[in-house]
């Protein structure tokens, strides 16, 4: 009786198609992970690195009708003009008021309490960004 194979011989072709292909999807994967991981990396780096001026709203007080005082602390580099951009709102929240602030100090932290004024009673401000004096929005 004669034996029946149901193969190629182990190693004697050299690889199959799947194994090829298998290889192929392996260092495809591995390239694209490492590109994003990249790109990912540059994002957060841009994000962290890349701001010069932030700010963060400690408290606010309505005075009237037409006025908002706010506190802000601002962090920048030592020697950058900042440029802080607040909002405010009435109940129905629709904007009453809108305005920069500059903040030219030389210090790396500032302490600030700025008055914003508003074309009706304020309910809330808000934080809308900050950047360096002559950065492009």
């Amino acid at each position: 009786m004669s034996t029946v194979r149901e193969g190629l011989p182990e190693g004697r072709y050299g690889r199959s198609a799947d194994e090829r292909a298998d290889r192929k999807l392996k260092i495809v994967g591995s390239v694209l992970g490492v590109g994003l991981l990249g790109v990912v990396g540059w994002i957060g780096w841009d994000y962290v690195g890349g701001q010069t001026v932030s700010a963060e709203v400690i408290k606010f007080q309505i005075v009237s009708d037409s006025e908002v005082k706010v506190h802000l602390e601002v962090r920048k580099d030592t020697g950058v003009t900042g440029v802080c951009t607040l909002s405010s709102q009435d109940e129905g929240h629709s904007e009453v008021g809108r305005a920069d602030f500059t903040f030219g100090q030389r210090d790396a932290r500032v302490d600030e309490v700025v008055s914003l004024k508003t074309t009706g009673r304020a309910t809330t401000v808000e934080l809308v960004g900050c950047q360096a004096a002559g950065a492009a929005s």
